[in-house]
């Protein structure tokens, strides 16, 4: 019988959790997050994972991380997870585009990378409460920079037990993504933006987490409090799976054999993602650089070549909004398995909530390089890299995934002898209609809708029907809320009998 290894706080090895109450609690009591000690290639042999179909490998995978909720009921969720949700066989196929292999992570319901993960976390999360006897109803918070709102929306939509609020920054989300949202139906459904930045919307969700007064007042009324970001290991570990998708897949175009090295370019904001691979490099999958893309809002990039996180800096709303983050809170579960020490981690985070900044030893900087490759481009290196990109490939990419295949191509300038690379296409181009139009020098023709048509037109390339569809939705979420009233308002939601929408 397989030995159920406990998470614990990234600030606190005495803080722990089984797997399926990191999933149920999203966030440790301390303010930390969940992790394992290493992801360890022993209860997973890469190769033999390269030989499953996409399904199997998904429930192997989890089964792995997740090992509490045992193999036969995880194939079991993997399945109800994603059948008839993505509209291709593989769920996240690998295109090839010049001589990078695209890893298309749109393809699900809300055209955006999240559906992954946010597609199985729903059953993940009831499949913990049952396994921990809980009989509370589960409030799920999470701050969006724009495409886990309407993900984690649609994964929990009318799910029983549950009901999510999804914060978003007012004018911090591009008009498709907050059309997505604001248009989300559902009985247990509440969406509402927060004047401020992402950071403003995150940091306030992580205060209501670690107030024992707001989680005292949810207990008496038979509430826990959850999350849908990837700060739950819930989230977080479906999205290691598509790195090992991309291998299977990049051998299969014969890219690469069995064994070879892999590089992937990753846009990056919370800095999930890209801990996925690295969390799939120490389960044994063969992954070389991961590169870490940033846009204009550089603050990883610095980091990764100085040692010194600093937030204290300018922030940028850009055209790769979803990358509009100062605090990568992610960073801190990687700052963990580099060090391994959850005292000095906990220092860092606190230096951060005090000062805005800190530095890491020598050491773990050398680690962090031996592996991450930082580089971030500017929005009209961002427009430039799109239109590049089309005029060369016949690839239309979105700017998030063009802020990625500019990095790779500053790593491959400066490593010629690169492995082959994977690059993260994390959303559908149609989400940014107005930034394709004008990468491509396209001129306005109206609003976004008639915008995607156009583009469509133009290019061939179909826009998805869950974005075609968005016009004719009527809009059921208008809140707007100041950043210091965001505990009020989800204390308020908490009492109400049923969001009706």
């Amino acid at each position: 019988m397989q030995e159920i290894k406990l998470y614990h706080s990234t600030r606190s090895r005495s803080v722990t959790a089984s797997p399926s109450q990191a999933v149920l609690q999203g966030i440790a009591p301390d303010g930390g997050l969940y992790t394992l000690d290493a992801y360890s290639s022993e209860t997973a042999d890469y190769r033999h994972l390269l030989d499953l179909d996409t399904l199997e490998m998904t429930a192997e995978i989890l089964s792995s991380l997740l090992p509490d909720y045992g193999r036969g009921k995880m194939r079991s969720i993997v399945r109800d997870a994603y059948r008839d949700k993505y509209t291709s066989e593989v769920l996240t196929p690998v295109v090839p585009a010049g001589e990078n292999g695209m890893l298309e992570l749109f393809h699900g319901p809300t055209s955006a990378f999240k559906d992954f993960a946010l597609s199985i976390l729903p059953f993940l999360m009831r499949e913990s409460s049952v396994l921990c006897g809980s009989q509370n109803e589960v409030l799920i918070l999470t701050a969006t920079s724009g495409d886990t709102g309407k993900a984690a929306l649609e994964g929990f939509r009318d799910v029983k037990g549950t009901r999510i609020i999804v914060f978003y920054p007012d004018q911090g989300v591009s008009p498709i993504q907050k059309a997505q949202m604001v248009t989300q139906s559902g009985n247990n459904v509440c969406v509402c933006a927060v004047r401020g930045n992402f950071d403003d919307a995150q940091n306030g969700v992580k205060q209501i987490f670690t107030s024992d007064h707001i989680r005292q007042i949810l207990h008496s009324r038979a509430v826990c409090l959850s999350s849908a970001n990837s700060i739950n290991i819930g989230r977080l570990a479906p999205q290691v799976v598509y790195y090992f998708i991309a291998y299977r897949e990049m051998i299969k175009l014969g890219r690469i054999r069995c064994g070879d090295l892999l590089d992937y370019s990753v846009p990056t904001g919370n800095f999930g993602d890209i801990l996925a691979g690295f969390i799939a490099r120490q389960m044994g999958l063969p992954v070389g650089k991961l590169i870490c893309a940033s846009n204009a809002n550089c603050v990883l990039t610095d980091f990764l070549r100085t040692g010194v996180y600093d937030r204290c800096r300018p922030f940028h709303l850009t055209l790769s909004p979803s990358m509009d983050i100062l605090i990568s809170s992610n960073l801190e579960r990687l700052l963990y398995l580099i060090s391994q020490d959850a005292d000095l981690v906990k220092k860092l985070m606190d230096d951060l909530k005090n000062s805005g900044r800190y530095t890491i030893p020598a050491f773990m900087l050398e680690e962090l390089q031996d592996v991450f490759f930082p580089a971030f481009c500017n929005d009209q290196e961002t427009l430039h890299t799109i239109r590049e990109v089309w005029n060369h490939y016949h690839y239309l990419c979105d700017p998030h995934t063009a802020v990625a295949w500019n990095a790779a191509e500053q790593y491959h300038k400066a490593f010629p002898a690169h492995h082959p690379t994977v690059v993260l296409a994390t959303a559908s181009p149609y989400k940014f209609p107005s930034a394709i139009q004008e990468a491509l020098g396209i001129a306005s023709v109206g609003n976004g809708y008639e915008t995607m048509r156009n583009l469509s037109s133009l290019t061939g390339v179909p826009v998805p029907p869950n974005l075609k569809n968005l016009e004719s939705k009527p809009v059921l979420h208008t809140d707007v809320i100041d950043k210091e009233a965001m505990s009020d308002y989800v204390l308020a939601k908490a009492v109400e009998k049923q969001w009706n929408r």
